[in-house]
């Protein structure tokens, strides 16, 4: 009772803290962040009107998503910036640095691959996840990381850069196949290498007709001379370019490279849709689905930000859908300019154009290009959902302010003076029928996703509640999960996993280093880590299980059973899965002594034990094989005379790995200090393993 009444204060405090920064709040733009009780940045926005977006917050009524939100703010500071440009620059930078909470975060935005021609003497294409400022060349991303690979495979063949990262001391196999110039054995001129970066750049580019053409003429010249295998190889070469281009779909006229954008929201969640087009044609898309918090077209348009923030690699136009509320809405501007294209004779796709630019053009002149009704209402303090609402003493009581609309024209203005590149927001012909490709695809992505996730969360509640019942328990809620991984003894290790509903739940996984257990007794090291993980349980007074699953038999369950019962005083049930000669799941065993219980193999609940054996075997075998790999790594280096702790870190950190070590000259160590003597006994030590 004290505790809800502290509770209590403490939000009327918070309160009447945020309402009396809420009368000081500036009719500026600029950017807001929201804290909880620790002070720690929850959510970041942006407004055209700092004061209209933040008192939205705590006014009127929001749906289950928002209250969410608005219950966890305690506090909130605001950044005032010169334009709507500066907000959405800001508000992407603090995303990044905060990482809030209830904000769309890009966590995907460094997984796609790039193609990167590295910025060296002697450059080398390879296919890269890092963006680094590094001065390097990028092209993509990739969403498809095969296409990537098989892009750069296809330029390895005809572009013949260096291939090895390490220099070799001589001429390697890629010399031969005339796929290297071998800058390791000739002087290769800056020219010859300027020459070939810029026919990868142009290929690369969407150029791959041209140079198909050139390549067509020489395959056409080598044949006059006789020159067979020459004319076969370029044959080839085309033929791959062909191979590689014929899985584009849908053309435009033009050759342009566009990013497509649409989006779709529903139950609090989010689709965004990506449609890469290249040189007019689409080759690729990529979905993005997650939870929002805010206003669904500022959100969108977050997402947008973060993306392009670290791209090194634009496209020439960015196409981006009109909001859905006010998709059908007339636009003044917009039909001035259809009128003037269509008195000037222009053709549909050059009045996109010009409807883009006039209204691109008019947003930057005039700034706010709307605006935001306002009514004023008393802000009332309550409690309803979790919901924090702020009451207003000093204003007049019946009205409300509504939220700040999206502007998305202005927001795409903003976005092309940042990034300098065409940012248009189609509204009819090929274009718009681009973007609504875009929504579409996303609404059906969401779609997908609500289907599967009630499909799965059917099926697994169900199965966890049957095992409940063929075992004895009232409630089966939360599963704990056991196995022991060593080869003959060595690197013994434990792992523990945990579902939750018949879901796992990987935050709450757990790994162990057997300590007390030599050799491979699996009786033994399963009674220390059920006495490690449960003294810990008890101690912390973290959730019990209502279920511990051992990965064996009547000896795993007993040694489990002995250590809860007489050790701890625990009467937890356990139960031991079977495997059969395969080591596949054969059979559930519970009770004392343990005794099969008979599951159809073909029902949920037989298929649910096996997900948790198979993620637990997963989960410890990982586990085993980064201690066993960190040790054979240690004893190889350990062993040569010489090499310390510290000279055996420092190798790993200047080479990666062993192979690497292996490979290297002796010219390679005398940067890390080791003499020419040294070097050859590590080279000679390493190569006799």
């Amino acid at each position: 009772m004290d505790s809800h009444m502290d509770l209590i204060q403490e939000q009327e405090q918070a309160m009447n803290n945020i309402r009396n920064k809420l009368a000081l709040l500036p009719d500026l733009s600029g950017c807001y962040l929201m804290k909880n009780r620790e002070g720690t940045i929850i959510y970041v926005g942006k407004a055209k009107v700092l004061k209209n977006r933040v008192r939205s917050y705590f006014t009127g009524s929001h749906d289950g998503k928002t209250q969410r939100l608005v219950a966890d703010i305690r506090d909130f500071e605001y950044i005032v910036t010169a334009s709507n440009m500066e907000a959405l620059i800001l508000e992407c930078n603090l995303i990044k640095t905060h990482q809030p909470k209830y904000n769309v975060l890009l966590k995907d935005d460094k997984t796609f691959p790039y193609i990167k021609i590295t910025n060296e003497p002697h450059p080398r294409l390879e296919v890269t996840r890092r963006i680094l400022k590094d001065k390097a060349k990028y092209f993509g991303p990739y969403p498809n990381a095969f296409a990537a690979q098989q892009t750069k495979k296809l330029l390895d063949r005809m572009y013949p850069l260096r291939k090895c990262k390490v220099m070799p001391k001589e001429v390697c196999l890629y010399y031969h196949m005339g796929q290297c110039l071998a800058p390791c054995e000739f002087e290769v001129p800056q020219q010859s290498y300027d020459e070939i970066k810029q026919e990868i750049s142009k290929f690369l580019s969407g150029g791959h007709e041209e140079i198909k053409k050139d390549l067509q003429r020489k395959m056409e010249e080598a044949a006059e001379d006789l020159y067979f295998e020459r004319a076969k190889e370029l044959r080839d070469q085309i033929i791959n370019i062909d191979a590689l281009m014929e899985k584009q779909k849908i053309t435009m006229a033009d050759a342009k490279d566009r990013d497509v954008f649409g989006f779709a929201v529903d139950k609090g969640w989010m689709c965004v849709q990506i449609l890469y087009m290249r040189q007019g044609k689409m080759i690729e898309r990529h979905a993005s689905v997650f939870p929002f918090y805010g206003e669904p077209y500022n959100d969108f348009m977050s997402y947008v930000t973060q993306y392009y923030s670290e791209n090194p690699a634009m496209p020439q136009e960015i196409m981006l859908p009109v909001e859905e509320m006010i998709a059908d809405e007339p636009t003044d501007v917009n039909d001035q300019a259809i009128e003037h294209a269509e008195e000037a004779g222009l053709d549909s796709s050059d009045r996109e154009q010009v409807d883009a630019e006039v209204v691109s053009d008019r947003v930057a002149e005039e700034g706010t290009a709307y605006a935001v009704q306002t009514t004023e209402q008393s802000i009332q303090q309550a409690e309803a959902a979790n919901a924090s609402v702020v009451e207003g003493a000093n204003e007049p009581s019946g009205q409300a302010e509504n939220n700040e609309q999206a502007d998305p024209s202005s927001s795409a203005a903003a976005l092309q003076q940042w990034l300098g590149v065409k940012v248009l927001i189609p509204r009819r012909g090929l274009k718009k029928q681009m973007t609504t490709m875009a929504q579409d695809n996303a609404r059906v992505s969401l779609d997908e996703k609500f289907r599967l996730i009630e499909r799965d969360e059917e099926r697994t509640s169900k199965a966890a509640g049957n095992l409940g019942q063929a075992i004895g328990l009232e409630s089966l809620e939360r599963i704990e999960a056991f196995d022991n991984s060593n080869i003959q003894g060595t690197n013994p290790v434990s792992a523990m996993v945990v579902f939750i509903d018949g879901k796992p739940a990987r935050k709450e996984y757990r790994k162990y280093k057997v300590r007390t257990v030599e050799g491979s007794d699996d009786y033994g090291t399963m009674r220390e880590v059920i006495r490690r993980r449960y003294e810990r349980v008890v101690k912390e007074n973290l959730p019990m299980p209502d279920l511990i699953v051992v990965d064996g038999g009547k000896g795993q369950i007993s040694a489990a059973t002995d250590v809860l019962e007489n050790e701890l005083g625990l009467f937890i049930p356990v139960c031991g899965l079977v495997k059969d000669s395969k080591h596949r799941t054969s059979q559930l065993m519970v009770g004392d002594p343990a005794e099969p219980v008979n599951l159809a193999r073909d029902s949920q609940e037989f298929y649910l034990l096996q997900r948790i054996q198979d993620e637990v075997h997963r989960f410890a075998i990982t586990f085993h094989r980064e201690q066993r790999g960190k040790s054979m790594i240690t004893s190889q280096l350990d062993s040569i005379p010489g090499i310390g702790d510290k000279r055996r870190k420092l190798l790993l950190k200047h080479f990666g790995s062993l192979k690497k070590i292996r490979e290297a000259s002796v010219d390679d160590f005398r940067q890390l200090g080791i003499g020419d003597k040294l070097a050859k006994q590590i080279l000679e030590a390493l190569k006799e393993e």
